[in-house]
């Protein structure tokens, strides 16, 4: 599975991604910073699963619909930061999508997140990530869980790590930075949390309209996790 993640900044590099669909081949699209009044139905051989309603800056997942059909769809808001309380961004910061696997018969739940931005504390951020993917295991208990997107998470990602490892998940990052904006906020900021997944690399994608460079993931559901859902 080939999933692409990116922040649009403010729904600044929408027109690009036909581009980075038709290019990379892609099976799952996620997108954060999305008007979701704007965006289309279907992009290349792509269906939108669902798109945020209540943010200002939405998310957005499209699937490639002759390969996954979308069985299930979860949207949830998360603990906020003085940022969400007084600039209203974003009520919901997690969109989930238990999709199922049409021709191995098996289901998989891939998720678009937007954590809060840099003015909130770690501990603020690690709270969303845990309560997240808490969250998506109500999709679908034990399933095969991808979720990435804008972790906003540029230092002590170690600590982090740890973290979500003690939940039974695996955090990965892309082969180069993914933030360039600002000299002293350079980093990984777009990354990748999973469970059931081995996931062979993750590339960050070159720089468009955005503020965030786009990664291309790369999974497949693990072996023993394959043959106990099939």
């Amino acid at each position: 599975m080939k999933v692409i993640s990116y922040n649009l900044n403010k729904h600044r590099a929408a027109g690009e991604l036909v581009a980075l669909v038709e290019t990379h081949e892609i099976d799952v699209l996620c997108l954060q910073e999305c008007d979701s009044t704007d965006i289309p139905e279907r992009i290349g051989g792509l269906l939108l699963a669902d798109a945020t309603q209540r943010n200002r800056l939405g998310l957005a997942l499209y699937y490639r619909e002759n390969t996954f059909r979308a069985e299930e769809v979860r949207a949830i808001g998360l603990k906020k930061s003085l940022h969400d309380y007084v600039l209203k961004p974003a009520e919901e910061r997690m969109l989930g999508v238990r999709l199922r696997d049409i021709d191995h018969g098996r289901d998989v739940i891939v998720a678009s997140f937007h954590a809060a931005p840099l003015t909130a504390l770690n501990s603020l951020r690690r709270h969303q990530i845990r309560t997240a993917l808490t969250e998506l295991q109500n999709l679908g208990p034990g399933l095969p869980t991808l979720m990435v997107g804008d972790y906003n998470y540029p230092v002590f990602k170690e600590n982090l790590g740890q973290k979500v490892r003690d939940q039974g998940y695996e955090l990965t990052l892309s082969d180069t930075r993914t933030y360039t904006r600002y000299r002293f906020f350079k980093g990984h900021y777009d990354f990748a949390t999973s469970m059931g997944f081995d996931i062979a690399h993750i590339k960050t994608l070159p720089q468009g309209q955005s503020d965030h460079l786009p990664i291309l993931i790369t999974a497949e559901v693990t072996p023993s996790r394959a043959g106990a859902l099939g």
